[in-house]
């Protein structure tokens, strides 16, 4: 939704006004992630979009860079699991597919993965017990995105996206996500080489589809030349996220539910 906005389609809050409601009384913070997320898939089902890039997963840091921010949650891996467990839910009442971000973990890092290469120099265990457990405690929903960020204590070499090493043991191992892996936005700084390289990359890492956002048809057809049929394990995954995909799980009354959801973000 950060891609639509007023006036054609209202503003929600960040993931850390949800936080806060979490810090206040959980129940009430868990309630308002689902309910945003369930009125969230609704403006998207009208726009006939059932895949979502939410929610964000990574840790909310001290040193965490303004471009992950508001849009963490929470600094624990208990309350982040919590509350985007119950976004993703939200997102799935409404027909809409979530997709977890960034895996293994961006609240770490100090710099913008959009322009530069991020580098997290944290011990295995500090990772383990933190970033990883918040997505270890989601890794049954249905697709996730990687981060473009090296963890030098598993890979000092490659970040987590184009990194055989992180995606096989640390995604698929010790989180444990066997659902739909999808590489973050190719086309970002983080990144170097061609699209096609980038691409190539990204899928001999184990990226089971590359993500390209950016629009300019070049680079486009650099990624789609790259792109393998999906087969085996790939197709799998995508058939298990797609069985997730259901039609909306009941009737929501949309005035009502948007002023309850107004009342409880104000409280």
């Amino acid at each position: 939704m950060q891609r639509l906005g007023p006036p054609n389609w209202p503003s929600f809050p960040p993931a850390a006004h949800f936080g806060e409601l979490y810090a206040r009384d959980q129940a009430q913070g868990v309630s308002a992630t689902r309910l945003g997320a369930r009125l969230i898939a609704a403006e998207l089902a009208e726009l006939a979009i059932n895949v979502d890039c939410m929610p964000v997963a990574d840790l909310r840091f001290p040193e965490t860079h303004d471009v992950i921010g508001d849009r963490a949650y929470a600094p624990t891996p208990e309350a982040v699991g919590r509350l985007a467990r119950a976004a993703a839910e939200g997102l799935l009442e409404g027909g809409v597919l979530p997709v977890v971000k960034h895996v293994p973990g961006h609240g770490r890092a100090q710099a913008d993965s959009h322009h530069t290469l991020p580098v997290v120099d944290a011990p295995a265990a500090e990772l383990e017990r933190t970033d990883f457990d918040a997505f270890r405690r989601l890794n049954d929903l249905p697709m996730a995105m990687t981060a473009h960020v090296v963890y030098a204590a598993i890979d000092p070499s490659l970040p987590a996206t184009v990194s055989p090493k992180v995606v096989a043991e640390v995604i698929r191992g010790r989180i444990g996500f066997d659902g739909l892996l999808m590489s973050d936005d190719l086309s970002m700084r983080a990144l170097s080489g061609s699209l096609g390289a980038r691409a190539n990359a990204a899928f001999a890492a184990g990226c089971d589809i590359a993500l390209h956002c950016n629009g300019r048809l070049p680079e486009m057809e650099q990624v789609a030349e790259a792109a393998p049929p999906l087969a085996g394990a790939a197709e799998r995954r995508a058939n298990a996220a797609l069985s997730r995909l259901k039609p909306a799980s009941k009737a929501v009354d949309l005035a009502e539910a948007r002023a309850r959801f107004s009342a409880m973000i104000a409280a």
